[in-house]
């Protein structure tokens, strides 16, 4: 039987030498443009370009590492995605590594533990990442990464103390005072907290925030109440705070725990804001619809990624004492506060 002349026959990516040829320059110079050189000239530049996109050429990856040594890739270690901040930090680092021309292989922990870790650091080593990022807040996690030896750079986001080298955040002690103070500048006297879970450094350093804003007015703060950023345990602590007439304003550790917070007033015949005021952390996309629309902290993320990805480059250079200040976040009001019934 003969051959099907229909059937398309295999083809062969175009080599380098093939992109040379349709450009009229030398190997050398594909390399160059290939590797960002500054020695091409723009109109050859711009000529090797075109061959590429015609001939349809895609460097071998094995290719690129050994002619080079750089892989042009960042590795992430992460937990919690299930989590906004955590995923929003995940997706920040990732756009801000595109916007540079860098890949970013993430790998997700599902729980922490050193082993964990060590798996993490050898999929990403395996890779030939030039840098590593760990977005992990839990406080064992900055002495589990301090343990890490390792032949690349690590770069740490989350819970991070501000001139730390290395170290990208955003300032989450400052984010609560903006919540805690808005409540206590509308003319609340004592403001309770929903406090995260307290092996979260951000939790603490939200904490921290709470206390100082009363402390900044001469004031007690009100109770504070346990959960662990899930609306079940915001649920739970609304329970609580509907049963204590003292209670005219709450600033919950994030948005989740504050809806939890919101439904259980609402069942609870507890008027928001009228009777309770009530903000959260984070401005989740869905905050602005919660019942009533949630004063809530913002964070940009994509600033924490351009950031840890800064950082990450200068490691890379050769620079391991880059600092960043930490990223400013801002209070989002809306109908959930106002002030006191007198």
């Amino acid at each position: 039987m003969g051959d099907n002349p229909t059937r398309p026959t295999a083809t062969r990516s175009p080599s380098m030498a093939q992109v040379a040829a349709r450009a009229g320059v030398s190997h050398q110079t594909v390399s160059r443009v290939l590797n960002d050189a500054s020695l091409v000239k723009e109109e050859t530049r711009l000529r090797v370009l075109a061959a590429i996109e015609e001939l349809g050429y895609r460097r071998n990856y094995a290719a690129r590492i050994l002619a080079t040594n750089r892989s042009r890739r960042i590795g992430m270690i992460t937990a919690h995605l299930g989590l906004h901040g955590p995923s929003m930090i995940a997706l920040g680092v990732q756009e801000a590594g595109y916007a540079e021309g860098y890949d970013v292989s993430l790998v997700g922990l599902p729980e922490l533990s050193r082993a964990m870790l060590d798996n993490a650091v050898d999929r990403l080593s395996d890779q030939a990442v030039e840098a590593i990022v760990v977005a992990v807040a839990h406080r064992d996690a900055a002495e589990m990464v301090r343990s890490l030896r390792l032949a690349v750079p690590v770069v740490t986001v989350q819970g991070v103390v501000a001139g730390t080298p290395l170290a990208a955040g955003i300032d989450q002690e400052l984010g609560a005072e903006l919540a805690v103070g808005h409540l206590l500048d509308l003319g609340h006297r004592h403001v309770a907290h929903l406090a995260g879970p307290s092996d979260w450094v951000e939790a603490e350093q939200r904490r921290a925030g709470w206390r100082r804003a009363h402390e900044l007015r001469g004031l007690l703060p009100g109770p504070e109440l346990q959960g662990d950023w899930s609306p079940e345990s915001g649920h739970r602590a609304g329970l609580r705070v509907a049963d204590d007439p003292h209670v005219t304003a709450v600033f919950a550790g994030n948005d989740p725990m504050a809806l939890g917070l919101l439904n259980a007033l609402h069942a609870r015949g507890r008027r928001v804001p009228d009777d309770v005021s009530v903000v959260g952390f984070d401005d989740v996309p869905e905050a602005a619809y919660y019942w009533p629309a949630l004063t809530t902290v913002s964070q940009d993320f994509a600033a924490l990624g351009r950031g840890a990805l800064t950082l990450a480059l200068a490691a890379v250079r050769g620079d391991h004492e880059a600092t960043l200040d930490p990223v400013v976040p801002t209070l989002t009001v809306r109908a959930s506060t106002a002030a006191p019934r007198d």
